[in-house]
């Protein structure tokens, strides 16, 4: 398997006030790297964050299946995947891609245990992009950061979730954004993901970086930072790279 860790990776919105497709990010080798690893013609799965949120993944899959090959990432098909057709997650070696959509971590978190996709990745050869909630989940243990009004207060929000067990670092994408966010009267990175770290590390990635993890090794493209016992640390910088220490999958 070949992991891609994103946090945001382009190409997935026709905007209403732009008739044309933006294109998939290519800062930091993303498609570059990607291009190493795509098939001739792939066949691609693209799993909801929620599945209960049809037009919105629909136009996903439409956006993908314009703007990849215009990246030269060729496509057969694009599939969305969510409470309509779960059935299309049940072999995935079907696909030549999965893509985890982005969203609210926790939705998508128990959409994937209903469709038992971790078990389901047992075997799995192909090319996995995960997209901020999408990447978050494949952690062995989720850090589901509070995002929603009273998640940060709610004494039963569950911070930390089972996850798919594709990759032990936890991810905070849109890092650029969330250290500008206040969340019920506290800011998001300072006085929540802060206090988090005790005892944890969070790899944090700014749009347009990300984490290719493949043969146990993970390598971080882009401006990323390290949170970790309530100390930041930058660890890579844009049109730089860096390797992590040895990771599982």
């Amino acid at each position: 398997m070949v992991l891609f860790l994103t946090s945001h990776m382009g190409g997935n919105r026709f905007p209403p006030d732009d008739p044309e497709p933006k294109p998939v990010l290519a800062e930091n080798r993303f498609v570059e790297n990607l291009k190493t690893y795509w098939p001739e013609k792939a066949k691609v799965l693209l799993i909801a964050s929620d599945p209960g949120e049809h037009v919105v993944l629909d136009d996903i899959a439409r956006s993908f299946s314009h703007t990849l090959p215009m990246a030269g990432l060729p496509v057969e098909f694009v599939l969305p995947c969510d409470d309509r057709n779960e059935e299309a997650a049940a072999d995935l070696s079907h696909y030549d891609v999965i893509i985890h959509a982005g969203g609210h971590v926790p939705t998508q978190n128990a959409f994937f245990h209903k469709i038992g996709l971790k078990e389901k990745y047992a075997n799995y050869h192909g090319i996995v992009i995960g997209i901020s909630a999408g990447t978050m989940n494949c952690a062995s243990i989720v850090y589901a950061h509070p995002e929603l009004d009273g998640e940060a207060v709610d004494p039963d929000y569950k911070r930390y979730l089972p996850g798919l067990g594709l990759t032990e670092h936890q991810i905070l994408p849109h890092f650029q954004y969330l250290r500008t966010v206040w969340l019920d009267g506290m800011k998001a990175i300072d006085q929540i993901a802060l206090a988090d770290s005790r005892g944890r590390c969070f790899l944090c990635l700014n749009d347009g970086s990300y984490a290719l993890q493949k043969d146990g090794k993970t390598t971080v493209f882009g401006e990323a930072y390290l949170l970790q016992d309530e100390k930041l640390t930058k660890i890579c910088s844009d049109d730089e790279s860096v390797e992590l220490e040895r990771s599982k999958a």
